[in-house]
């Protein structure tokens, strides 16, 4: 195994470790850049992750269908089945499921040797679906109103950008694209950045908001594991059935909590937040794993 193989494997533990000690210098730092640090972070990385995406290659399946029929069905079935323990728990268990893949799932994807092409796809139909769909849920079970521009404001920029630039590097000035495409792994690299402020401002959240019921919290914390893992698994195991089983559990598993901590915060009880805020816990242990188990292979 390489220095950079062995550091990859614990990285990410590391860089939550870090983000949350030095938490309320990381909301310093981002609130003095107006927020700009993840959005920057994650064009740069998909930049460099897009560049090696040939477009002609993008297809949609019936695994991508799958995928998303859990989701649309499972969030809106799993609320359902909480609602009469705690709404706010089924409020958290809810978003942890409807919450679209991650943008930065094709990049550890295509770390674990997962057909890029078609979670590029998946990451497309997603979010555009979960824009569509997401408003009904949160009007109906939420505190305020969401619309599928609201959304789509949030996350078309930073995965339409990078694409198109990308796919414009790639064919306009070739050397430059295979150089950037030859050096992909650097998005890795900057992914970790963007992790230690997403866990920086998640920390100080919960550090700031004492009053909330703490039982509560732990129990959207074990929701949110419970459905890390099993998204992970479903995903895989859907994957599997269509020779990509890494998309599948990247594209199931791996969620865009940024957008799901905005959302519950901005549309739910605010409390709910925790989930997919521990749910950014969970889902890097999984993929600090499956790195550190890609790497024992080699």
């Amino acid at each position: 195994m390489s220095v950079s193989q062995s550091f990859r494997s614990f990285a990410m533990p590391l860089g939550m470790v870090v983000g949350a000690l030095l938490c309320r210098q990381i909301v310093w730092v981002d609130a003095a850049l107006e927020g700009m640090l993840t959005p920057v972070f994650i064009f740069t990385m998909l930049f460099f992750t897009f560049c090696r995406v040939d477009a002609r290659k993008i297809r949609f399946s019936w695994m991508h269908l799958w995928l998303l029929l859990f989701q649309v069905v499972g969030s809106l079935g799993l609320y359902f089945a909480l609602v009469s323990l705690n709404v706010v728990v089924a409020q958290g268990a809810m978003i942890c499921v409807l919450a679209p893949v991650a943008m930065a799932a094709v990049v550890i994807g295509s770390m674990l040797g997962a057909k890029v092409e078609s979670m590029v796809a998946y990451s497309l139909l997603c979010n555009v679906v979960i824009a569509l769909y997401a408003p009904f849920l949160l009007h109906a079970f939420g505190n305020g109103e969401c619309t599928m521009m609201q959304i789509l404001q949030r996350v078309a920029p930073l995965l339409i950008a990078p694409f198109v630039a990308g796919q414009f590097c790639r064919f306009a000035l070739p050397k430059a694209g295979a150089w950037v495409a030859n050096h992909s792994q650097i998005s890795f690299y900057i992914w970790l950045l963007s992790l230690i402020v997403i866990v920086g401002r998640t920390t100080c959240f919960i550090l700031d908001h004492e009053e909330a019921d703490r039982t509560v919290e732990i129990m959207l914390a074990v929701v949110a594991l419970v459905i890390c893992l099993l998204q992970f698994a479903l995903g895989r195991w859907i994957g599997r059935k269509y020779g990509d089983t890494v998309a599948g559990g990247q594209s199931l598993g791996q969620k865009n909590t940024v957008l799901a901590v905005w959302l519950s915060q901005a549309f739910l009880d605010p409390v709910s937040s925790v989930a997919p805020t521990a749910y950014i816990v969970w889902q890097n242990i999984v993929n600090s794993y499956q790195l550190w188990h890609k790497s024992e292979q080699r």
